[in-house]
């Protein structure tokens, strides 16, 4: 039998898993961020509107979150390692696929559904077996992998480019089914770690195995309604931000260079979050609520943008969204436990997907209807600031009248003191932390 360590190890092979979970999220969000800059030849090569192509990226979008569950209950029951190398070969074999297209359903097969669900299979157990490595500075491991997302943009955007000047859509896809392939050995590097608080056995039933049972807590039900509110706009610059700098006469090359700035910022904000969110000066909550507005209000400030000044206002969403991030997964032990944050994972990418596959669809929509996608970044950016202020309702959020007593265990791990009223939710730093008040 395999000893369990006294908790979380905090380092060590940790590391690793966080290195293999940063090529999952680069190999994952940063291609599909990237993808954007295929859709405009896609219109033009299947006679199509801005709508119907942005189905592409909002199908595979909504596909790989709303199914993260599954690949949570699966990593539960066999392991995150296998999981992940099944789901490393369906989506290297959904873009092959996409590349023998003759049709928009062929797409939508291919990357919607294909490529989708090994996306679905990849993420949430690589970021749930990374959070369990962790304790005192889990939020920066978890910002660490989700650097993946913009450094891969950043290398992905120019390089996407250039395949489709050279190659056309076919070949660029066809290329990056070798390049996604690589998932599998990103799979093979996550060990297994057993910890004291685990159940003895996989959990029976497919509301236990899913994880649903965790709407039940109150606190994870007001985190889970921001979420979905916020995953109506969040995505959006994932499939619209480099066809929005082409409208606006940018280029094929500008609008890559667009999708870079954002991504650099992007990129550098989620390793600031997480190493301030380990300091536990300000809580989990309310730096994920005041995160999350900054992030709206940055996609109106590229709605808003014009030709110079949208490469200003796509630094700031970057910087904005990076923060955002490592938050949405950092703050879950505190709401349920880490024997609970694999499930907890794939239900917060479950609740995003209820957004993201609505929010490109309709920026489309809106795009074609009046001509530019200024009307659609203002309404994502709304959906965004909507989401943030039910944040507000998280214990911890908001400032209180007088100081809260000090827990006498660091509470992340069980997930036992947020439900309590009289205390803040507190980061990973354990006793440490700083104090809230509450009333």
């Amino acid at each position: 039998m395999t000893p369990k360590p006294a908790g979380p190890p905090d380092g060590g092979w940790g590391w690793v898993v966080a290195a293999a979970a940063f090529a999952v999220n680069g190999l994952s969000y940063g291609l599909l961020r990237s993808l954007g800059l295929a859709l405009p030849d896609l219109a033009e090569h299947f006679d199509r509107s801005t709508q119907d192509t942005a189905w592409v990226s909002a199908l595979a979008l909504a596909v790989q979150q709303a199914a993260s569950p599954v690949g949570s209950a699966l990593s539960t029951r066999w392991g995150a390692r296998p999981v992940v190398m099944v789901g490393g070969v369906l989506t290297s074999l959904g873009f092959v696929f996409s590349a023998f297209a003759r049709s928009l359903l062929h797409l939508y097969l291919g990357l919607g559904f294909l490529a989708g669900s090994g996306w679905a299979l990849v993420f949430a157990p690589a970021l749930g077996t990374l959070s369990r490595y962790f304790s005192r500075r889990r939020v920066l491991a978890v910002g660490l992998a989700l650097t993946g997302n913009g450094a891969s943009s950043l290398l992905l955007a120019p390089t996407l480019q250039l395949l489709l000047d050279s190659f056309g859509w076919r070949g660029a896809l066809l290329l990056l089914g070798a390049v996604t392939l690589h998932l599998a050995p990103c799979g093979a590097l996550l060990r297994p770690l057993v910890l004291p608080d685990d159940p003895p056995a996989p959990p029976r039933g497919p509301l236990a195995a899913l994880g649903l049972d965790l709407f039940a807590r109150r606190a994870f039900l007001v985190f889970a309604l921001g979420t979905a509110l916020v995953g109506g706009g969040y995505f959006v610059p994932y499939v619209h931000l480099a066809p929005h700098a082409l409208d606006l006469g940018l280029g094929g090359y500008g609008a890559a260079l667009v999708v870079a700035v954002a991504a650099v910022g992007d990129a550098g904000a989620r390793l600031i979050s997480g190493w301030l969110a380990d300091q536990g000066w300000v809580s989990l909550s309310r730096l994920l609520a005041v995160f999350g507005a900054l992030t709206g209000l940055g996609l109106l400030a590229v709605g808003l943008g014009c030709e110079g000044a949208l490469l200003a206002a796509a630094g700031a969403y970057g910087l904005s969204a990076g923060s955002y991030a490592p938050l949405v997964f950092g703050v879950l032990p505190g709401l349920v436990g880490v024997g609970g944050v694999v499930q907890a994972t794939g239900l917060v990418m479950m609740l995003m997907s209820l957004g993201g596959l609505l929010g490109p669809p309709l920026s489309g929509f809106l795009r074609d209807e009046t001509g530019d996608f200024t009307a659609s970044f203002l309404a994502c950016g709304s959906f965004i600031l909507s989401g943030s202020f039910i944040y507000l309702g998280l214990p911890g959020a908001l400032p209180s009248c007088r100081p809260a007593s000090r827990p006498a265990t660091p509470p992340p791990e069980r997930g036992e003191l947020l439900p309590a009223p009289q205390v803040a939710l507190l980061s990973p730093g354990g006793p440490q932390s700083a104090l809230d008040t509450a009333c």
